[in-house]
């Protein structure tokens, strides 16, 4: 397809997913938003190189989100792509990993058809892909598991609550979102509904960066292990998964502590 035929779909607002912070993961489509764009708002968690591979024309606005921290309202964030869509820019609202998993995007949507936009949506490699994929490992297994839960640990009213009696039944698989302040409170439920204590949880910090970690840990310990690592970049709770002894024997930045 010709390049101006192509850029067409961007207009004028595009929802786009930065894929889990490594740009060699970004997907064409996202990098031909990106330097097309006159705008881009992002979020706080896309990576400094994503940035960087914008147009020489196109401003950066943060929109940064925090969870228990300083933050962009969403309010605001809707009148910021609003604003800027109804000057004549092409936007693209920038999200880390996909922007249909957990990225408020709805909420974005319903503001902007409100105001008369159109809109196109890129998706991106989702983080619990690359953090899976970090421990060799898949989300699905013949003789193990048949679904996977993508989860959030905490939602607009705290700390969100799920079918915990399904997800601690054997062989269960999640990956779980925003959890490191919920933890404790996972780790609870699970228990209280009869989980293992010994289910592996893996924490995959920087999933796909080069400062990307693995820390192990099993569900009676996953708290204490939370706070003994240090963990401050984004992370994902591998929920039922290990390492493969191939992964953990090769890569130095893995770090056992089971």
């Amino acid at each position: 397809m010709p390049r101006d035929q192509h850029m067409t779909t961007y207009l004028p607002v595009a929802f786009v997913g930065a894929g889990p912070g490594d740009p060699d993961l970004l997907t064409v489509k996202a990098l031909c938003a990106l330097q097309e764009a006159d705008v881009v708002i992002h979020d706080r968690l896309v990576s400094a190189e994503i940035l960087t591979l914008v147009g020489p024309q196109t401003r950066l606005r943060n929109a940064g989100k925090e969870g228990f921290g300083p933050s962009v309202t969403q309010a605001d964030i809707n009148a910021m792509i609003v604003e800027e869509a109804l000057t004549g820019a092409r936007v693209v609202r920038l999200k880390s990993g996909d922007p249909t998993v957990f990225g408020r995007l709805d909420e974005e949507l319903d503001a902007i058809t409100e105001a008369g936009l159109d809109f196109t949506i890129v998706p991106g490699l989702t983080s619990a892909s690359a953090a899976v994929a970090a421990l060799g490992q898949s989300l699905t297994k013949r003789g193990r598991n048949t679904a996977v839960r993508l989860i959030t640990g905490h939602d607009m009213q705290g700390y969100a609550d799920h079918d915990w009696r399904a997800l601690a039944r054997d062989g269960e698989v999640a990956a779980i979102y925003m959890a490191k302040k919920a933890a404790r409170f996972i780790q609870g439920r699970l228990l209280m509904h009869g989980a293992t204590p010994s289910t592996p949880v893996t924490i995959v910090e920087n999933a796909s960066r080069p400062e990307q970690r693995i820390v192990s840990a099993t569900l009676a310990i996953l708290p204490a292990i939370l706070a003994e690592s240090g963990i401050t970049g984004p992370a994902l709770l591998m929920y039922g998964l290990e390492p493969r002894d191939a992964v953990t024997n090769a890569l130095p930045h893995v770090q056992e502590m089971i």
